[in-house]
């Protein structure tokens, strides 16, 4: 039972990670917060983090309830997010990433740093697919997991950005956009099967 309970919250935690891609992110961070002080930067990623696990932590505990109040089964949720998530992919994989207009310091955090970067279309289906395959223990434990690793990203995004480099950023957000894409396939599958066994 607890090594079941271990391996629901691997894949959990593996898929959104995967999908929110923090590192992936980073040259997107800094980019945004260009100009901005230490302590203003700090205070922005605090504020994406707090509210993007808030949102998130709303769609882990209700996506049941969303889904039933507007009559969506959960097998057509999978095969309509799967196809999302793999526009979201190619997206990534053609463009190199987001393109977002330019916001104020003010809300910089919120959107759109906590959505729809960290928090966007993809988190959001994953988390209720997994919900939905995994339970809401082993997702509620995940997205605590995933926004602590978001937080760490955050608070050493310097010393990330040095390590890394935009090359090497970049790289890594493609090899990402290729997991999204394979995630979003098994979606699409899981969700055909239901309705061709």
């Amino acid at each position: 039972m607890i090594e079941n309970f271990i391996n629901e919250v691997l894949k959990v935690s593996l898929a959104l990670f995967i999908i929110v891609d923090p590192l992936g992110n980073v040259p997107i961070f800094i980019s945004l917060t260009e100009g901005m002080s230490l302590e203003q930067r700090r205070k922005a990623f605090r504020t994406a983090t707090i509210v993007s696990l808030i949102l998130l932590l709303v769609f882990a505990l209700i996506g049941q309830q969303i889904l039933e109040f507007f009559r969506v089964s959960s097998q057509s949720f999978m095969v309509a997010g799967g196809m999302l998530l793999l526009v979201i992919a190619v997206k990534l994989l053609v463009f190199g990433g987001w393109e977002e207009k330019k916001v104020s310091p003010e809300s910089i955090g919120a959107v759109p740093i906590a959505t729809p970067l960290l928090v966007g279309p993809g988190a959001i289906t994953t988390t209720i697919v997994m919900l939905q395959s995994s339970g809401l223990a082993a997702t509620l434990v995940s997205v605590l997991i995933i926004f602590f690793t978001i937080w760490l990203v955050l608070r050493y995004i310097e010393r990330i950005y040095k390590i890394l480099g935009t090359t090497g950023s970049t790289v890594i957000a493609r090899i990402m956009a290729i997991f999204i894409a394979a995630i979003a396939v098994g979606f699409m599958i899981d969700g055909i099967k239901y309705y061709f066994p």
